[in-house]
């Protein structure tokens, strides 16, 4: 069975993890290592022969066109993952409108030939109550979403009755949501991140037969700055500070083990999009 394998395209003082440390203001200020890491994942993804879907944040395309079109270039999926990484949690409807539309402005700047039609919200932030932009995806000709998490966790984030396998969630939306597997009436998160950095690869390799064996692709998810061991580290509190950097080292080879073992390609090619 195909699975998915997605990056979502930010920069490592972009993560909402260190958002308390480092203001969208300060970002122009901090060390810039997007190109060299992507780079480093483009040539992985290259090695497998393997598509990937780039969730690309438009701050990151504004100042890196020619990235944006190398990923294109080497026939990965271009969608959008907004401008300045707003949660949706903590936003109007009328300020994610204004930020998806010059999100997807930006990237089709970059010269990107095919349309956008995938978006994943920043941080997982689609939950129950955040599901009014599910409408403006759909005024702006996107096609899918994949920001659901199925699961309860860190406080409101995630649907936990949300269906575990793909899904319309509105009459013109498809839903691809964040693998989970279900185990004795429990959900547990297994679709990458700190998830599969922190975890042994048997987890994440278990949750991928397993979704598989109950006829459901695997959708998979990294960012560049996961295989990139060498940026700033800030001193965040504990919590945070051990889930954006614990295992950075062994991210990049249990990434080449998870191509190895398993077939993936991008969103766009798993819908036949």
């Amino acid at each position: 069975m195909k699975n998915a394998i997605s990056i979502d395209l930010e920069d490592w003082f972009c993560v909402n993890s260190l958002s308390s440390l480092i203001k969208n203001e300060d970002w122009d200020k901090c060390e810039s290592r997007i190109v060299d890491s992507t780079l480093r994942v483009l040539e992985l993804l290259d090695k497998h022969k393997t598509c990937a879907t780039f969730f690309v944040l438009g701050w990151v395309a504004e100042r890196f066109p020619e990235l944006i079109r190398e990923i294109s270039n080497r026939k990965h999926e271009i969608a959008v993952h907004g401008y300045n990484h707003l949660l949706l949690t903590g936003i109007t409807e009328a300020q994610f409108e204004e930020d998806l539309k010059r999100a997807l402005e930006t990237i089709q700047g970059c010269g990107i030939t095919r349309p956008v039609l995938g978006f994943r919200a920043p941080s997982f932030s689609m939950v129950e109550k955040t599901t009014w932009a599910l409408k403006i995806l759909e005024k702006y000709k996107i096609i899918y979403d994949s920001s659901v998490f199925p699961i309860r966790y860190y406080g409101d984030r995630g649907i936990p009755d949300a269906p575990l396998g793909l899904y319309k969630i509105t009459e013109n939306l498809l839903e691809v949501p964040m693998s989970c597997i279900e185990l004795w009436g429990k959900r547990y998160p297994s679709s990458g991140g700190a998830y599969f950095r922190i975890l042994p690869y048997v987890y994440t390799r278990y949750c991928v037969k397993r979704c598989n064996s109950m006829g459901r692709p695997f959708v998979f998810y990294t960012h560049p700055w996961e295989l990139d061991p060498g940026h700033p580290k800030l001193n965040a509190p504990f919590f945070r500070k051990f889930g954006h950097y614990y295992n950075l080292t062994r991210t990049e080879r249990k990434l080449d083990k998870l191509l190895t073992d398993f077939e993936f390609t991008s969103i766009r090619d798993l819908l036949g999009l």
